[in-house]
């Protein structure tokens, strides 16, 4: 075949692939455009999955409808992913006037939808959700429900549940509410104040004896809205204060009840301005008392008794059930004449399914450790405010000076009452009188150990009691916390004198180092060192020998400057600086001094917050300060030369990173540093010259 046949075949096979692709071109066309309409309604219907197809059913005539679409969403309100959709779908206009729906079953379930969502939601969504008016049906519906309280009102749906209150359980969600928006929205709690909702939320009070788990809302939205709040103050008038003295001194012995009054004794503190001054003592006395209640149980062998009670509550459930399945074959009659054999179980069913609840309401045994915790937690936060007289925050006490001309500036603040916000308020006669009556300092002491071993295994085998964790470390925590604020503000002799200090210090070691490797949580990190911090610092002004090895204390501070969260690390420079000026008052401590210096001059230069940096300083103006081994030593390491050649680079720094990244009271304890850097320089110069 020659070429010009092949060249003919060739087109003719061309010619015969295109008119077959030609034919089949409608083909492929069609199934083109079904693929497209197909993945647009599939991407249509994910989208509105997403978003929650509910919002649509809240407008629904029917009554059962708009209930099942708001416990929907407050189901998908607790998944914090989803928040921001439903903020975009105006949420909150959707089920903010369902709290005055003609059903009380959509009134609970869209108060329960709006509490989680400002329950996960955070500050921002509570702000918007006070910009979109929910406080107006709000405030209506608490000051609706308060007048009603005494009626069981009932759902015809609803109405074989024997107990179930409607009321009460609005008020309930109710109240939860509004605690979430007043804690985070001044605007809110301007709000509660002008409507006057004190009286209406008092009366929930009353109900403490029937229904705790309402007075416990209660009590903490009277914690939250009593706080830094001197307008609400006039309206505690004496029948208020009686209500609030009325479950202060209640005698029930259950778990919740200790949390309940120990929310009330932190509003009663809240409101002590109110408190005439010749009451004032036995007030604070009663407080601390209640206080010293709650921390006086051991939570690790509360878990471990609660656990074998559920147990054994389930064991009994298991063993009626099944007794009961036997008995419907039987005695089907009998149960025909007897309604509650048969509705007692069906409500716990139905009420273990409520959406709305944080813990399920048949998880007796959990919800009572859990309220021991909560109060544990509570009364040692209180604590911390009572020490304190403006309750400042960590950044503030980070910025805490130990170099002299600080502590002199701080010294004169206090003394004009200019800067009570920079120092610790020493403990009233009230407050230090009913601290050591109530044995507070050891009871805090005890709750700064590591959380019972037994009892950790048990809620780590546990799913719903695994939360449980959380909470025992931060009762450690706050506990710690609370013991810097005491040894802050208390006296050595009311401390147990300079052998309780030594057995502290070894105690705060052993939790330190007891494990092989140093502690690496934040938050623990943080409170252990903070603790520790003011310890060796009462310790050293009292001349008081520290009991730490200069190996434990390099060990801490190693570990503790690599930690992300920056109080930690100021707080391991203060306890080199501390230990180190004790150090250089001693015999033969030149090469320790040496590892000190260069520890805290590598801090100084390389750290990248100026706080840290400054801090380091400081540490090295009060180890070098004096003494004849700091003298070696700084001469061993060229601190001097090394601190001329870092000076104009620490004020540079200040001068880039200062105005946009500090507070103005980290600006001025930070010009501190820079003018006590430059008389420490002349003063190494001066030494320089003198011969050693």
């Amino acid at each position: 075949m020659n070429s010009l046949d092949q060249a003919e075949d060739l087109k003719a096979f061309e010619r015969r692939l295109t008119e077959y692709i030609a034919c089949l071109q409608p083909a492929t066309g069609r199934w083109r455009m079904i693929l497209i309409v197909v993945s647009v309604c599939t991407a249509t219907g994910a989208w509105n999955w997403l978003i929650d197809p509910e919002t649509q059913k809240l407008q629904h005539p029917s009554a059962e409808v708009r209930e099942y679409a708001c416990a929907g969403i407050s189901k998908l309100l607790q998944q914090k992913h989803v928040i921001p959709a439903f903020v975009q779908r105006d949420v909150v206009r959707c089920l903010g006037p369902l709290l005055m729906d003609p059903s009380l079953a959509v009134r609970e379930t869209a108060a329960g939808a709006l509490r989680n969502l400002s329950a996960c939601g955070g500050f921002d969504v509570c702000d918007d959700m006070v910009t979109n008016d929910i406080m107006t049906p709000l405030v209506v519906l608490l000051k609706e429900c308060s007048t009603g309280l005494d009626a069981n009102q009932l759902s015809p749906k609803k109405c074989k549940e024997r107990n179930k209150n409607y009321t009460e359980d609005i008020a309930n969600e109710a109240i939860n509410l509004l605690w979430n928006i007043c804690e985070c929205n001044n605007t809110a709690l301007y709000i509660f104040n002008k409507e006057g909702c004190l009286e209406a939320v008092l009366r929930y009070m009353k109900k403490f004896a029937t229904n705790v788990d309402l007075a416990i809302s209660v009590a903490n939205c009277l914690q939250a809205v009593t706080e830094d709040n001197p307008d609400l103050l006039s309206s505690f008038n004496t029948s208020a204060q009686q209500i609030l003295e009325t479950v202060m001194l209640s005698p029930e012995s259950t778990m919740r009840h200790i949390l309940l009054r120990t929310l009330i004794a932190g509003t009663i503190w809240n409101i002590k301005d109110t408190i005439p001054p010749g009451s004032l003592g036995s007030t604070v006395n009663a407080i601390l008392k209640i206080f010293s209640e709650s921390l006086a149980i051991d939570a690790g062998e509360t878990i471990i008794r609660m656990n074998e009670a559920e147990k054994n509550g389930l064991k009994f459930a298991v063993e009626a059930e099944t007794e009961e399945n036997m008995s419907d074959t039987t005695e089907n009659c009998v149960l025909g004449e007897d309604d509650n054999m048969e509705e007692i179980p069906k409500g716990k069913v139905r009420r273990e399914n409520d959406i709305s609840d944080l813990l399920p309401s048949d998880k007796w045994e959990l919800k009572e450790v859990t309220a021991l915790l909560t109060a544990q937690q509570t009364a040692l936060e209180i604590i911390v405010n009572m020490c304190c007289s403006e309750d400042p925050s960590d950044d503030e006490w980070e910025e805490l000076s130990s170099s002299d001309e600080s502590d002199l500036f701080m010294e004169n603040s206090y003394n004009e009452g200019s800067g009570l916000l920079l120092s610790p308020l020493c403990l009233s006669d009230e407050v230090n009188s009913a601290f050591l009556n109530n044995l507070i300092p050891k009871k805090i002491l005890e709750k700064t150990a590591f959380p019972n071993s037994v009892a950790l295994d048990i809620c780590m085998h546990n799913p719903s009691w695994k939360p449980l964790i959380k909470k025992l470390n931060a009762v450690q925590c706050r506990a710690l916390t609370c013991l810097q604020s005491i040894l802050l503000v208390s006296d050595v002799d009311c401390l147990g004198g300079a052998s309780a200090l030594q057995s502290l210090a070894q105690h705060l070691s052993q939790l330190i180092f007891s494990k092989t490797e140093l502690p690496t949580d934040t938050e623990f990190l943080e409170a252990v060192t903070s603790a520790l911090r003011a310890l060796l610092q009462t310790m050293a002004s009292k001349n008081i020998s520290q009991c730490m090895t200069p190996e434990q204390l390099l060990a801490l501070c190693e570990a503790g400057i690599q930690s992300s969260n920056a109080s930690v690390r100021v707080n391991v420079v203060s306890i080199l600086g501390i230990s180190g000026s004790v150090l250089a008052k001693g015999q033969d401590t030149a090469e320790t001094l040496k590892m000190i210096g260069k520890f805290l001059l590598e801090v100084a230069m390389k750290e990248s917050s100026l706080v840290v940096a400054g801090e380091a300083l400081d540490a090295l103006f009060d180890v070098f300060a004096d003494g004849e081994e700091a003298e070696r030593a700084a001469l061993q390491i060229k601190l001097l030369p090394t601190l001329k050649e870092f000076q104009p680079v620490f004020r540079m720094r200040m001068r880039k990173e200062g105005k946009g990244q500090y507070s103005t009271d980290q600006l001025c304890v930070l010009d501190n540093v820079k003018m006590n850097l430059r008389r420490f320089i002349a003063y190494q110069e001066t030494l320089g010259k003198t011969p050693t």
